[in-house]
């Protein structure tokens, strides 16, 4: 989102990063639409992602009305800063990605459907971008909770990007990484498209299906 207002494209070192602060900056304690908590514990035998698709207003409301999503929030990752505000982030001197936790139940909605929405719903070959949205906080990124989903992403990704180059696509620039520290975001971006319907969402697909999603 304003992403016109923000051109960097350059990661920062962790000597150059901001230096963030030692406690979380407040956030929502519930979904604004589901009304549960979205702080962990979270139900036995739920799984949890982080992905970044670009602005995370957007990206967060296709996952919580899946069903199988248990909760969604946004928030920062990826980054040397630790909990970082917004206007942090956007600055470029943070490091980390705009990204949902997507918190779901994979009996009712298996991984490959969670992945085949995450790739099919952005355009994961743009770098630091997603459309009008420049800047490294707006890159396409995973960041996964277990080795078992680390390696169900980067078979996922070597599958799409063969479906990618078919349709003439370039490579995937999408970051697949294990686990990062999740810093939730201001409450007002939580849920930001349930108390705004008419609000900004850049996001768009290649229109590529993903195989086996």
């Amino acid at each position: 989102m304003f992403g016109f207002l923000k051109t960097n494209r350059d990661l920062p070192s962790k000597e150059n990063a901001l230096p963030g602060r030692g406690a979380p900056i407040p956030t929502a304690d519930r979904h604004f639409v589901s009304g549960r908590s979205i702080h962990p514990p979270f139900p036995d035998g739920c799984e949890t992602l982080l992905l970044g698709m670009g602005c995370f207003w957007g990206a967060e409301r296709i996952f919580w009305q899946q069903d199988g999503v248990y909760v969604t929030a946004v928030g920062y990752s990826g980054g040397e800063t630790p909990n970082p505000t917004y206007q942090e982030v956007c600055s470029g001197r943070t490091g980390h990605a705009e990204v949902v936790m997507v918190v779901f139940d994979p009996l009712k909605l298996p991984l490959e459907s969670v992945l085949g929405l995450f790739w099919e719903r952005h355009d994961p070959t743009q770098g630091m971008r997603q459309g009008n949205d420049i800047g490294t906080q707006y890159r396409s990124a995973i960041y996964t909770s277990s080795d078992d989903q680390l390696m169900a992403v980067r078979a996922s990704a070597e599958l799409y990007q063969a479906a990618l180059k078919a349709k003439g696509f370039g490579s995937i620039t999408s970051e697949i990484a294990p686990h990062k520290p999740f810093y939730y975001a201001e409450d007002y971006h939580q849920q930001y498209l349930g108390k705004n319907p008419n609000g900004y969402c850049g996001l768009g697909g290649t229109g590529v299906s993903c195989p086996g999603s």
